[in-house]
């Protein structure tokens, strides 16, 4: 073969092994893009979309209206909520609604939990027309229908658009509490306002009208909110504020405070709502309702509350029923029913009448208008000192040696302020018998627990359960308040460190609100 052949030959299978390589005149070639996964139709489990990274996109663009919950296999909350959601589901099939439910494994779709900032388990977002960018934050209950009516109120209207007498009059006659906004202008921003409010205050139902034969049929010249109601004062009216317009946040808490019942009788279900109501001032009776002389109360109790509605809410607890924790908080046994108890939930001071004479009206009334005047002392709660208190790993502290122990100068004292029934001091208390365990031959640490409930402390009101504060050893009276995770691994570092948390430790666990029902009524989520 020619010499001159044979070069060429050589130089052109040198280039195409290097084309083959990847390699070219100007260097190597760019890789082409990673194409995305085709997009799939999702599965279904109970009426619910099971969606991925290859099905989100399809499931947006195919359903308008979409409630997604992001979930955990382990998370105890999600398990609590799965029979309600696909309820849920049912409920909005049987009706042909516009919304859908979907849910996706958050751990084992890591890409969708960081693209939508999903930070704890459950999180629910709605999607709306599509727009992946902008999801809303779900806010409504966690039981079946009140996430159907959540939905309802969204792809529908959230008020009825009410022309006439008859229609009106249908729609108040429907429900206990209903709220009816008289607008001149049905274009008006304040419109939008009421309505946005609609969308969320699922336990009343509303309707809208710029009728003027209603507005004389319910004596009214000007825009203006009614609520209507089955019972106590039967209506509440509130006007609109020509200047200012209508203040969601004025109109909100008006709502919920003229919604509820003058006199309220605490249990599981009126619960989150007592404690929704922001009045901060609570007067409460502890009767036994089995007991004919204490029923009679109830009508004095009653007369008594008008003047004081939105100022202090007026609460029955039944000592015959399962209110043991109530007793406990103030300080009470059942057997000292009836009496009256006041405090403000902020400061959580409490207030018992000086004489202790028989619950009239009159009486009410006068121990009201004494301490909001701040004519009666608040009272502390503190239990016996245990023999045994410093036995245990975990020292047990009460209101009467809770001085001696927390700010003794030799001492670093770690200390958990708790409540019996609260389900989060539950959780943790496995880890803090270890840390106690941990640390036991330690002479300068201290473990400490102290039951909240029965123990008041005035220079340390505790707001939430479980409360962690550590008193470090020396003078000054310092307390530093622990927020950091609730783990053995994570406390131990606390106190290694003299106090401190590293700069990674993960934001504080959600705690109980103060005071709490023994179940879970705040829906608390489990964090990644």
């Amino acid at each position: 073969m020619d010499g001159q052949l044979l070069s060429v030959l050589l130089l052109l299978l040198g280039a195409s092994g290097l084309w083959a390589q990847g390699l070219g005149p100007g260097g190597p070639l760019e890789e082409p893009p990673e194409e995305e996964p085709p997009e799939e139709k999702p599965p279904e489990e109970d009426g619910i979309l099971v969606l991925s990274r290859q099905t989100l996109g399809l499931a947006l663009r195919e359903h308008p209206a979409l409630l997604v919950e992001f979930y955990a296999p382990w998370c105890g909350h999600c398990k609590a909520l799965a029979p309600e959601y696909s309820k849920a589901a049912a409920l909005l099939a049987a009706e042909s609604a516009k919304a859908r439910l979907a849910k996706v494994d958050g751990p084992a779709e890591p890409e969708l939990a960081e693209e939508f900032a999903v930070t704890e388990y459950p999180t629910l977002k709605f999607f709306r027309d599509g727009n992946r960018t902008h999801p809303e934050e779900y806010t409504g209950p966690r039981e079946a229908e009140g996430i159907a009516e959540w939905l309802r109120r969204r792809v529908g209207p959230s008020a009825t658009r009410l022309e006439d007498e008859e229609g009106a009059q249908a729609l108040i006659d429907a429900r206990d509490v209903v709220v009816i906004g008289f607008f001149q202008d049905l274009e008006d921003k304040d419109v939008a306002t009421f309505l946005d409010l609609a969308q969320d205050a699922l336990d009343m139902t509303f309707g809208l009208t710029d009728q003027p034969q209603l507005f004389q049929k319910f004596g009214l010249t000007t825009d203006t909110v009614v609520l209507f109601k089955k019972y106590d004062e039967r209506r509440a009216d509130f006007p609109v504020d020509e200047e200012l317009g209508l203040d969601q946040r004025d109109l909100s808490r008006f709502l919920l405070t003229h919604s509820m019942h003058l006199v309220t009788e605490f249990n599981s279900q009126t619960s989150p709502k007592i404690f929704a109501a922001k009045i901060l001032n609570h007067l409460l009776l502890f009767i036994n309702q089995t007991l004919a002389p204490h029923q009679e109360l109830l009508a004095g109790f009653r007369e008594a509350a008008p003047p004081f509605r939105g100022q202090v809410l007026f609460v029955v607890v039944d000592v015959a029923a399962n209110n043991d924790f109530v007793l406990q908080y103030f300080g009470l046994k059942a057997e000292q029913a009836p009496t009256l108890r006041f405090t403000n939930i902020e400061t959580t001071k409490k207030y018992a009448p000086v004489d202790g004479g028989p619950v009239t009206t009159t009486s009410v009334a006068a121990f009201c208008r004494a301490v909001l005047a701040g004519e009666v002392k608040p009272y502390h709660l503190s239990q016996e000192v245990p023999p045994d208190w410093d036995q245990r790993p975990v020292k047990t502290l009460v209101g009467k040696n809770f001085e001696q122990v927390a700010f003794d100068e030799t001492k670093n004292v770690f200390i958990k302020f708790y409540a019996p029934w609260c389900t989060h001091c539950k959780e943790m208390a496995p880890a803090w018998e270890a840390l106690a365990q941990k640390y036991r031959d330690h002479k300068d640490i201290v473990i400490a627990e102290l039951d909240a409930t029965a123990n008041e402390l005035e220079d340390f009101p505790v707001r939430g359960f479980p409360s962690l504060k550590y008193f470090p050893a020396g003078p000054g009276r310092k307390v530093i308040e622990y927020k950091g995770a609730r783990d053995l691994e994570t406390f131990s570092k606390f106190l290694d460190s003299g106090g401190e948390l590293p700069a990674e430790e993960p934001t504080q666990v959600p705690g109980a609100p103060f005071p709490e029902v023994p179940k879970n009524t705040t829906e608390p989520k489990d964090e990644l």
